[in-house]
């Protein structure tokens, strides 16, 4: 690598995703990212959120990236979410820092109050954590990364549960099977945010427009259709999600393995197996088809989650954890991190 001086700019878009995309994966090479998911990703962005996008370049290369914007899952005006990354082969040489700084000051120029991003316990992302410490962030949540392969676990032993939960009258459908249905889309959108305020993720949750939901999620190119479920009573009859009581999503990674986006069951169904089986069907569908890997993450209160997956066979991955810094609006000062009672 060139040790000749690196310049910061704005992130061109779309020519800088390749090469960007390629530097993304190259730092963090268990999940690598494709110049595609950057732009739908980047399509799908709600332009009324703050977002800032720089990159680090050297010798006609960019070696660095950051990224700092309103966090609009959990949306406040004050709090922010981003993240800098730099090539392995360019690091302990200031880029970090230099990305770093640019990006905090903006920030503080907008009167930010809580700033966000997520590292993992994994000892490549060591530097990173003591990069954080040094400027003042505090570990504030965590989330575990669980994993499976089909070819590990014998699907038939689930055959009771697929059966008890038929004759429970709910029915398992992929998404891509309820095309059919005009109000799909929307009841997704109506079941998802229902379902999602019943997790634990150590925040408040901001509800996404149906649009945004529909271009974040089903159309996403990684958004598998076929391996996606959804629980669906016929009986059922509710004003806003109709039959559907329950819903898992797989989304695809370039590395071949699957990532669970969501799995949940409305209040009144729970307790019968209807979680399980989802996360079953998915399974059973993707070993039909040549069968893979799949990871999911679930915050440590959600103790019932974890457990199904501790039944259904998924191995505890890395940890990733949400360090925050807290800012005084009007001095920029450092205040106090008041930790949630799960990490006191």
């Amino acid at each position: 690598m060139t040790t000749e001086p690196f310049t910061l700019r704005d992130m061109r878009k779309p020519d800088d995703f390749a090469e960007v995309a390629a530097l993304l994966s190259a730092a963090d090479p268990e999940w690598p990212l494709t110049a595609e998911m950057l732009a739908t990703w980047d399509e799908a962005h709600d332009p009324k959120l703050y977002r800032r996008e720089r990159v680090a370049e050297q010798g006609g290369r960019i070696v660095g990236v950051s990224h700092v914007g309103h966090d609009d899952f959990a949306f406040e005006e004050w709090r922010y979410f981003g993240r800098v990354v730099v090539h392995p082969d360019a690091r302990r040489r200031g880029v970090g820092t230099a990305l770093y700084d640019d990006a905090f000051a903006a920030l503080r120029g907008l009167s930010a109050q809580d700033l966000r991003t997520m590292l993992s316990d994994q000892d490549e992302d060591a530097p990173g954590r003591a990069f954080l410490a040094a400027r003042g962030y505090v570990r504030t949540w965590d989330r575990f990364e669980s994993r499976i392969h089909t070819g590990d676990v014998d699907l038939g032993a689930f055959d009771d549960l697929m059966a008890a939960v038929e004759a429970d009258g709910v029915q398992l459908r992929s998404v891509a099977d309820l095309a059919g249905d005009p109000e799909r889309d929307r009841r997704l959108w109506e079941l998802d945010w229902r379902l999602f305020q019943d997790v634990p993720m150590g925040q408040a949750l901001t509800r996404r427009s149906f649009e945004s939901w529909v271009k974040q999620e089903l159309d996403d190119p990684t958004f598998s259709h076929e391996l996606s479920f959804v629980a669906v009573r016929p009986g059922v009859n509710d004003p806003e999600t109709g039959p559907y009581v329950g819903y898992s999503t797989l989304m695809s990674n370039p590395a071949g393995f699957y990532i669970i986006g969501m799995t949940g069951v409305r209040r009144e169904d729970r307790g019968r197996g209807v979680a399980k089986a989802l996360k079953v069907a998915a399974m059973r569908a993707l070993a039909a088809a040549g069968g893979g890997e799949i990871r999911t993450f679930n915050d440590p209160p959600n103790k019932a989650m974890l457990g199904m997956n501790r039944a259904l066979g998924f191995r505890r991955g890395p940890t990733r954890s949400r360090y925050e810094l807290h800012l005084d609006p009007v001095t920029g000062e450092h205040r106090p991190v008041e930790l949630p009672a799960e990490m006191a």
